[in-house]
């Protein structure tokens, strides 16, 4: 009747990338400056479409809300991560595991709902061009955002309480860049069947439900394109709709790596490399594809910068 004693854990050991002490100051260095353009070219774009009228249509309302929420994504994983490698690993309370871990299912839920939006967007200003007026009006858009944020907070609010009712014990060490469910699986030391059924019911009802919406989006998309008689009319489509679907790809094509597969393994280099790409890079890069892609943004910008030209002379 004798059963094994487990010292119960309080605190985790975040220790990515401190296997190599020798690549710590470069990527501090590099992840460093990805955040630092992240902030920079996030906020810069909520200003930008603030400030410019031509900007203040529904589909660049949804754009500053993605900014916004980049902005945050980001700020939950980046800071931690940078102090991890200057401390060459880092102590954390379960109480802030666990507020970081909500932070982020909120914040990546809702980008997750946001791009399906935007999605959805696209398909009414292609498809029903008439009625777009009517059908995304303030109140619809202001509506749906809403719901983003509500959705978000109830993923990341049932996923954080279900996860942290787990007990840990033995291995403090968390081989990975933040709190994340998977490795934290790792470490339990009762049955953790039903977390891991949230995990499935997360990735289920969350990334391929969005997905979904927005396959069948642009799917009605492009055969509405296809039957447009005019060559400058389907290249201008596409362009607008080409800057969503990389943003698309590249968050939906990271998250589906990690949590549509068998998380049983132990935390690999890997991980932490895609790990790395949906939490950094991805909120980095969101703002140069929109900039690059969309004409409106260049007019934009280089309104901006003829305007601070002039401010600045003499």
């Amino acid at each position: 009747m004798a059963e094994a004693n487990h010292t119960l854990v309080t605190e985790f050991f975040l220790v990515a990338f401190t296997e190599h002490p020798e690549w710590g100051l470069p990527l501090y260095l590099v992840f460093l400056s990805f955040y630092l353009t992240t902030l920079l070219g996030n906020a810069g774009m909520i200003l930008l479409i603030r400030k410019d009228r031509r900007l203040h249509t529904p589909m660049y309302f949804f754009l500053s809300h993605l900014a916004f929420v980049d902005i945050c994504y980001s700020s939950v994983i980046v800071p931690q991560m940078l102090a991890v490698l200057w401390e060459h690993g880092l102590a954390i309370s379960l109480a802030r595991c666990a507020a970081q871990f909500f932070l982020f299912t909120f914040f990546a839920s809702i980008d997750c709902y946001l791009l399906a939006i935007m999605a959805y967007d696209r398909y009414v200003a292609v498809c029903q061009p008439l009625l777009y007026v009517t059908i995304m009006t303030e109140k619809a858009r202001v509506g749906l955002v809403a719901g983003a944020y509500v959705a978000g907070f109830a993923s990341g609010f049932i996923r954080t309480v279900t996860a942290f009712t787990l007990s840990f014990c033995g291995n403090k060490e968390i081989d990975f860049i933040f709190c994340d469910l998977p490795p934290l699986l790792k470490l339990t030391c009762g049955d953790s069947y039903t977390q891991e059924v949230v995990i499935v019911v997360f990735a289920v009802f969350v990334m391929p439900a969005c997905i979904l919406v927005i396959l069948v989006s642009y799917l009605f998309i492009i055969v509405a394109v296809m039957r447009m008689r005019s060559a400058g009319g389907r290249a201008k489509t596409f362009s607008t709709c080409t800057s969503h679907l990389t943003a698309v790809a590249l968050f939906f094509g990271t998250l589906i790596f990690m949590y549509l597969r068998d998380n049983s393994g132990q935390s690999s280099e890997g991980d932490r490399v895609v790990s790395v790409l949906y939490t950094v890079v991805t909120p980095m890069l969101n703002p140069l594809i929109y900039s690059l892609r969309n004409k409106e943004v260049k007019e934009a910008v280089m309104k901006f910068l003829s305007r601070s030209k002039v401010s600045r002379r003499p």
